[in-house]
């Protein structure tokens, strides 16, 4: 069988190799004109194959006879083998038939056990979301909305994908995005109500943390204080534990974040402001936002809102400046603001930086020192000022003990210490004039020795002779002196009580005292004495005890000098210190009042002076003495009383009034003289003015105020007597002779004045002699005044040449 199974291939192999070249051989014959040979050459070559597959099987039938022999032979044992067979088939298949049953019931038992093992694999997986999303629901209701976020997050990405596609899960996963918008709404909401409710109680927020900083100061004000390390550092340090609890959820996630301050104490405990916020809204709505992947949105839409709150907290009212009040509410607002911008810098990690409360500080610095200018100068109550001032400084210190850097506020405070010290200066200026105004200008009288003791008290005086003299006995000054002085004491006080709590060092507080208190004596104390002097109802008793009262604030200079030092603690002789102007303030208030009695003096003898009669025409006396002219016997009486009021002046003083008042006399009469109205006048009335000249001469060699030496009184005179000598003893040929020589007996006469006054004389020579011009000594005199006034004329060219 195998060897006709390898002729059979063997031929194959051949018929397919005759048929490839015939193929091939065809294809060139039709190709070329061969074709008939081609058909010859087939046959032949085709029977010559059929021939040698003759032979080949002719080979191999022996072999295939015998295979089929024994193919025969064991298609007989086949036979039998298939008959044992299928009586073994028949009797297995009789056998197997419980097995198979058995065999199905037990499919049936591993299928049941596989579909409930598969439910419960369900059921495991399906249960938890179920429990979890009852949870969750749970959460919601109680709106506990952090925990119930990280309830949905674990839901959505570890519960939900194990269970399976089932309609619930399918609902549940189409109802997670509502429910984050809802959470993520949610919290939104009760962060707008949080920064609502701190916009509306920041200022309650503000006074409890001043309240705080103020108590801590008043415990130990020498100290300096670090308001952070005390100040709510326990309600810090709860809201930094309660933040995040087991879960992670912030604080209580059941309060509303809204402040609760309506029931607050205000007793002496004072709690940390902090205390009095939950921040838990905050805390909530950052987590929140953090796990839906928000955070950035978040972040930003906190500070945009904290600045436009920051924007409203420093716009201060238009009336703020009225009362003290508005001031401390403004502040409060800015504290409670910046308290609760600390407290969420240091407690959320991130959702405020550094450099944002820093920004926002700088906003508020620059807004606040604006503010305050323009308000503060609307202020004309120092009290109002210095309470304004505590209350900045108190603003302030609570502020720099949160860490914010304050030193504008203090150049702030001291820019406020010049208008401070303004609105002083013009409330004393006030006061000063009251007291000028309604002081009698007379030495105080005191009849016990408690009224001298009291007066002493306020005014340092030491004299020896007057504490010696008897009572009841008078001080040289009047009440003046010791109002003023007291008033001075009170305006350093004043100013020491701005200085205080400045952070100020001892030298820097007694330097500003002195500056202020030299502006109080040098412009203000000043200016009222001078408006005191220049009064129009004011008389020469008045200027005198004025001059007096000077004289001792003068010397109570030094006293306000270690009054200073005492209160400040630096040595008046330090280097650098400023020194107080006094001395010279009342030294000018002394020369003006002095000019003052001068002028007055002066106006006095002019009112006397205007009620001059003089008979210009009058005839020469017959005989005797002249007596002089009532006015002038008056305005003596007049001086010599008034010099008696000049005993407790300066002998300076009072002896350059009573030159002063001689000098004016001998100009007034010399200017009645020459008065251009005075056309002519005779030689009787040169006669009553040397008589009045004399009664002048008379008083200054009376001495009407001690001091002077000689007649150097009668100095004043000595241009008039010398001129009245001239024309009433006609000594003429002298004056010619000996002008211009030292020893001249009429050195003082101007030839100027004397041609003035001849002018005059010759003029009423010549009207009166009309008609006796035929009168020898007549012609005579008449000749000899134009002889003398011709030779004057030629003295004053050659004088000007």
């Amino acid at each position: 069988m195998f060897e006709s199974n390898g002729g059979q291939q063997m031929l194959s192999r051949l018929c397919v190799c005759v048929c490839a070249c015939v193929c091939a051989r065809s294809r060139s014959v039709y190709d070329g004109q061969e074709h008939g040979l081609f058909m010859e050459k087939l046959d032949a070559r085709i029977r010559n194959h059929d021939r040698d597959i003759e032979r080949m099987c002719n080979h191999h039938f022996q072999g295939f006879v015998d295979s089929i022999t024994e193919l025969l032979k064991v298609r007989g044992e086949a036979q039998k083998l298939k008959s044992q067979v299928t009586e073994t088939n028949q009797r297995l298949q009789n056998d197997g038939k419980e097995l198979i049953t058995s065999m199905e019931e037990l499919k049936k038992c591993r299928v049941q056990q596989r579909n409930i093992a598969n439910t419960i694999d369900k059921l495991t997986h399906c249960l938890p979301v179920l429990e979890m999303y009852s949870r969750l629901q749970e959460q919601m209701s109680a709106k506990r909305y952090y925990p119930a976020l990280c309830t949905l997050e674990q839901l959505e990405q570890t519960c939900l994908p194990r269970a399976g596609q089932y309609r619930f899960c399918s609902i549940m996963a189409e109802n997670i995005p509502k429910l984050r918008t809802h959470i993520r709404d949610t919290a939104m909401s009760q962060l707008r109500d949080f920064l609502e409710s701190i916009r509306k109680h920041s200022d309650k927020i503000g006074q409890t943390a001043v309240k705080q900083a103020q108590l801590q100061r008043s415990l130990d004000s020498s100290l300096s204080i670090q308001p952070r390390t005390l100040i709510g550092r326990r309600g810090r340090k709860e809201a930094m534990a309660a933040a995040t609890e087991s879960d992670g959820s912030p604080l209580s996630e059941q309060d509303s974040g809204i402040l609760d301050v309506e029931d607050e104490d205000d007793d002496d405990d004072v709690s940390g402001a902090q205390e009095l916020v939950d921040f838990s809204p905050v805390y909530r709505c950052l987590h929140i936002y953090t796990v839906l992947g928000l955070r950035d949105v978040f972040e930003n839409y906190y500070r945009k809102q904290r600045r436009k709150q920051a924007r409203l907290v420093l716009q201060p009212h238009s009336n703020m400046h009225e009362t003290l009040e508005g001031y401390r509410r403004y502040f409060n607002q800015i504290v409670g603001f910046f308290v609760v911008e600390d407290h969420v810098l240091h407690t959320t990690r991130g959702l405020v930086n550094r450099a944002y409360v820093e920004e926002l500080w700088e906003l508020a610095l620059s807004k606040i020192v604006a503010a305050l200018r323009t308000h503060s100068s609307y202020c004309d109550d120092p009290n109002l000022v210095l309470d304004l001032k505590n209350l900045m400084v108190l603003f302030a210190d609570t502020l720099q003990g949160y860490g914010f850097p304050v030193s504008q506020l203090f150049d702030m405070l001291l820019e406020m210490r010049e208008q401070y010290g303004e609105i002083l200066l013009k409330r004393w200026n006030i006061t000063f004039r009251q007291v000028l105004d309604q002081d009698n200008y007379s030495p105080i009288p005191v009849s016990t020795e408690e009224e001298y003791r009291h007066y002493t008290s306020q005014f340092p005086m030491q004299d020896p002779e007057l504490e010696k003299l008897p009572f009841p006995k008078k001080l040289p000054f009047s009440e003046f002196v010791p109002k003023v002085y007291c008033q001075l004491k009170e305006f350093i006080y004043a100013c020491l009580k701005y200085s205080e709590d400045l952070h100020l060092s001892s030298t820097e507080v007694d330097d500003m005292i002195r500056k202020s208190t030299n502006l109080l004596l040098t412009r203000t104390l000043s200016n009222c004495l001078q408006y005191a002097i220049k009064k129009k109802n004011v008389g020469l008793a008045e200027l005198v005890q004025v001059i007096i009262n000077t004289t001792h604030l003068e010397q109570s200079c030094h006293f306000l000098e270690e009054f200073i030092s005492n209160i400040t603690n630096v040595p008046p002789d330090t280097v650098n210190a400023t020194k107080l102007y006094g001395t010279s303030t009342f030294k000018d208030a002394r020369h003006a009042a002095e000019a003052e009695i001068y002028t007055n003096l002066n106006t006095k003898i002019d009112q006397f002076l205007q009620l001059a009669d003089y008979d210009w025409m009058a005839s020469p006396p017959a005989g005797g003495t002249l007596s002089a002219s009532d006015y002038l016997i008056d305005l003596i009486a007049f001086l010599n009383s008034t010099f008696s009021v000049f005993t407790n002046l300066p002998g300076k003083v009072a002896q350059t009034a009573c030159m002063s008042a001689c000098k004016h006399i001998s100009t007034s009469l010399m200017e009645l003289l020459l008065n251009p109205e005075v056309r002519q006048i005779s030689i009787g009335a040169l006669h009553q003015l040397n008589a009045d000249v004399k009664e002048c001469e008379s008083f200054a060699r009376a001495g009407p105020v001690a001091g002077f030496q000689g007649d150097t009184l009668l100095l004043a005179f000595s241009d008039l007597r010398q001129l009245l000598d001239l024309f009433t003893q006609w000594d003429w040929s002298t004056y010619l002779v000996d002008y211009g020589k030292p020893t001249c007996k009429y050195l003082r006469v101007n030839p100027h004045i004397s041609l003035a006054l001849l002018e005059k004389m010759k003029e009423t020579s010549r009207k009166n002699n009309v008609f006796a011009q035929f009168r020898k000594t007549d012609r005579d005199r008449q000749k000899l005044i134009d002889t003398i006034i011709k030779q004057l004329r030629n003295l004053i060219t050659q004088q000007q040449a």
